[in-house]
């Protein structure tokens, strides 16, 4: 199995734990694709944590608002009519969850890694970008007619790569 095809697999399954475990909620899966770092305009919650060591990059979570507010109420057991600071939280909380459990995953393959923090942006019309030639490993997945898309793009550290890691399981990646 090539490295794409790991991570992969790594976000579906983790997707689907932390959604099983801590929401009580059956995703369903869609498509999973590679996307360039040019993406187009947001409206809704977005979050990002980055991940650091022989291998570097990033992972984010991005819904609707609605959905958003839907995660919040199911985690904490409560009505959340609105995108305030429990959903930003709520949100941060499921990204560190979801891509932690792809980190963990990677760890046995490419070595430790480290997490950062989350950083949550809530808003309209706005747009992301990931500097140097990104590509992100895209999953999509469905919950009662809302979509969440979980990415991870992931590229060896110059100084720091083991060298165990062929070329075949390195970006670029092909779907």
């Amino acid at each position: 199995m090539n490295l794409q095809e790991f991570i992969t697999n790594s976000i579906n399954e983790s997707t689907v734990q932390v959604f099983s475990t801590m929401l009580g909620v059956d995703l369903t899966r869609g498509e999973f694709s590679l996307e360039n770092s040019a993406p187009g305009s947001n409206d809704g919650v977005v979050s990002f944590i980055g991940l650091a060591g022989p291998w570097v990059g990033s992972g984010s979570v991005s819904c609707s608002p609605v959905l958003a507010c839907r995660i919040c109420s199911q985690m904490l057991m409560t009505e959340t009519p609105s995108v305030n600071e429990d959903v930003l939280d709520a949100i941060a909380e499921l990204t560190n969850m979801i891509v932690g459990g792809v980190k963990t995953d990677l760890e046995a393959r490419l070595g430790p890694l480290g997490l950062s923090i989350p950083t949550v942006v809530y808003g309209r019309n706005f747009k992301t970008k990931s500097a140097g030639n990104t590509q992100w490993i895209v999953g999509r997945f469905r919950w009662d007619g809302e979509e969440l898309e979980v990415k991870v793009c992931l590229a060896p550290h110059e100084k720091g790569a083991h060298a165990a890691i062929h070329s075949s399981q390195a970006y670029p990646l092909e779907v």
